[in-house]
């Protein structure tokens, strides 16, 4: 018999940490685009978001992109950890609010806030960091962009692959 404690299993940790070496991963590899580049970590902070609950999607989010720009790129890595941890915890927070099972339209309309924290969250970091609000113009239809990404793709994963049915089986 697997030992809890605190709720946590090892299976459980392992998955999470699985997940954030993914956004890592994901958030060092970018598609250039002006003002910057386009990342499609987003996915996997929708995705663990809709399958963890708030608390470890807040570190899967934010601590992964965090650390993702830590190694890579170290400008913006308070940015990520807060915007990505408020978006995964949001997302997180709207679709285990019932023990239920979530409806498709209920991880829309929780994806899609999630997508408006990422958007606003990058744009006044970015103008904050980078000291201009016309930074974060440039690249507000990139942002906008890879929300959207994020949102299509973590829906898609969640609702159109098996993956819920395992998570459900793995952890009921």
């Amino acid at each position: 018999m697997v030992q809890k404690r605190n709720g946590f299993t090892a299976k459980r940790l392992t998955i999470a940490a699985l997940f954030m070496a993914m956004n890592m991963a994901l958030s060092s590899v970018g598609i250039p685009v002006p003002g910057g580049h386009l990342y499609i970590n987003d996915i996997i902070i929708c995705l663990a978001a809709l399958l963890f609950i708030p608390k470890e999607a807040f570190f899967i989010g934010g601590i992964g992109a965090f650390l993702g720009d830590f190694f890579f790129y170290p400008a913006p890595m308070s940015v990520s950890l807060v915007t990505h941890g408020i978006q995964a915890w949001a997302i997180s927070a709207i679709v285990h609010r019932n023990s239920g099972d979530m409806s498709k339209g209920e991880a829309v309309t929780a994806l899609l806030i999630g997508a408006v924290i990422m958007v606003v969250g990058y744009s006044l970091g970015r103008a904050y960091v980078y000291s201009t609000p016309m930074y974060a113009w440039i690249k507000l239809p990139f942002e906008i962009l890879q929300a959207l990404i994020g949102v299509i793709g973590g829906y898609v994963i969640y609702f159109h692959t098996g993956i819920r049915k395992l998570w459900k089986h793995y952890f009921p």
